[in-house]
């Protein structure tokens, strides 16, 4: 992706090796979204990485394509011309990128929704430090939620902006994430993820009429089933009061 596609590229080579060298890589499947100009690209494959790239801009393809050709006739290197919101994506092992700010949230759900092993990702630090939040804090919000209910999450390390060309009008942080089990019983992940994103999205809203107005996502019965489990404690509280166990609560009561 280029500049105007949200793509600011990495130039500080000390931050590219730290980036790269996060995670072990060798010999595994690396995932990595929005390659732009292929630092990253080249110091994973240093590392012995067997890399697919998903890049949006053509002319970025083209150039990458060029530049890696002995790696793409080796089998090295996948190039995938394509939105990793959307696109196909080839089966991976790790996650190594450096996301673009705009899509950092569409691609981390589907990321999770795929599941992979590890991941290093970098974010805009003002959206990374939301993905960490505690819940029960001000700062959760959906995403932390799903984040650290599926994922053991940390941030490693913050980059200014001149790491970058051009330089972005903000910090950047990069974040390890390991998925694991859920810390508590869910019996329903996607029942789960809906209620999550019912009630953020009405997060001014108490727990109660959050529920309620998700009626047309859960429908009456499940509605009335999961109200009259909950305990006034919960209903009366907005969804960033909750913590994961109470998100897994509500989820299980309106399972069968």
């Amino acid at each position: 992706m280029s500049a105007r596609n949200d793509q600011h590229f990495l130039v500080d080579q000390r931050a590219v090796e730290r980036i790269a060298g996060a995670v072990e890589v060798a010999g595994k499947r690396v995932l990595e979204v929005g390659p732009g100009k292929g630092a990253l690209t080249e110091a994973l494959l240093s590392r012995g990485a067997l890399v697919a790239a998903v890049e949006i801009d053509q002319n970025l393809v083209d150039s990458l394509a060029f530049d890696f050709a002995d790696e793409i006739r080796s089998g090295r290197l996948t190039l995938i011309q394509g939105d990793a919101v959307r696109c196909i994506l080839p089966q991976f092992d790790v996650v190594v990128s450096n996301l673009p700010y705009s899509a950092s949230s569409k691609i981390t759900f589907r990321l999770l929704d795929t599941g992979f092993k590890e991941a290093v990702l970098m974010y805009q630090s003002e959206f990374a430090q939301r993905m960490l939040a505690y819940p029960g804090t001000p700062d959760c919000g959906r995403l932390s939620i799903m984040v650290q209910t599926f994922c053991a999450a940390r941030r490693l390390f913050d980059l200014p902006p001149q790491a970058f060309s051009p330089a972005p009008q903000v910090r950047s942080t990069v974040v390890h994430l390991i998925p694991r089990d859920p810390l508590f019983p869910i019996n329903d992940r996607g029942l789960y993820a809906d209620i999550v994103k019912a009630l953020f999205s009405q997060r001014r809203k108490t727990v109660r009429n959050g529920l309620k107005s998700a009626k047309g996502i859960i429908g009456q019965e499940m509605l009335e089933q999961i109200l009259a489990g909950l305990p006034e404690e919960i209903l009366s509280s907005r969804p960033e009061a909750l913590y994961l166990e109470d998100f897994a609560t509500i989820t299980n009561l309106g399972c069968p």
